[in-house]
């Protein structure tokens, strides 16, 4: 049975009442939904919500049919994002910093949702520590930001260094990028989370959403403002 807070699909049991609570509606998680059920929860998302309406983790073939059958959508294929009412930019500035290219899709994903939700997201790629360099080459715009998400796999290192770089909060990205001993993301997850850069926040092994939304909340707690 239906309530105010809850939309049941019969397959799917819509939570309505996140944006109110949240700010942002609940966001679709593709794999393992057919056409139909993404097609069905995303016009009643858009009917019940005002803000943006996203679905992640699609494939390219599953999102053309989609948009087709919902019109009005637009697909990020390197972010594999469909998104729908996309939210007005506001002052919160995001940089999103990727270790390597390898893990630019994942970056990709933190960059779309990020900006679908309404951050102001700048993308910086192909800084990794084994050429130092390169993060220190863009300290300044790093510390202009808000927040910094850091999406780097192998060690991780990436999210130490700039935690000790910036002031901003840091919400880090481990990748399941690397060779055997990285373990598919495990190395990178538990090095972030053994940093020695105080109050780094760690996310999920290649939740580039995770990691946006957890930028989202920030903002939010922050009034999308400057402080």
């Amino acid at each position: 049975m239906d309530s105010p807070a809850i939309l049941d699909l019969g397959f799917a049991r819509l939570d309505i009442a996140r944006e109110a609570r949240q700010g942002v509606p609940e966001v679709v998680y593709a794999p393992g939904k057919t056409r139909e059920q993404i097609t069905a929860i995303a016009e009643q998302l858009l009917v019940h919500n005002t803000g943006p309406v996203l679905v992640t983790r699609v494939d390219p073939g599953l999102a053309e049919a989609v948009v087709r059958d919902v019109p009005g959508g637009h697909y990020d294929s390197e972010a594999r994002l469909l998104t729908w009412r996309p939210a007005a930019q506001a002052s919160f500035g995001v940089a999103v910093v990727a270790a390597g290219t390898s893990d630019r899709p994942v970056a990709a994903e933190a960059c779309a949702v990020a900006t679908g939700v309404g951050l102001a997201t700048t993308a910086v790629h192909d800084v990794g520590v084994a050429g130092l360099d390169r993060i220190l080459a863009v300290r300044d715009l790093l510390r202009e930001q808000d927040a910094v998400i850091v999406v780097a796999g192998m060690e991780g290192a990436l999210a130490s260094v700039v935690g000790g770089l910036v002031a901003c909060p840091v919400v880090a990205v481990p990748t399941s990028t690397g060779y055997g001993a990285s373990l598919e993301g495990v190395t990178a997850l538990l090095a972030m989370h053994a940093s020695c850069a105080a109050g780094i926040t760690v996310v999920n092994i290649d939740s580039g959403f995770g990691a946006a939304m957890a930028a989202h909340r920030i903002a939010r707690a922050c009034g999308g403002n400057r402080s």
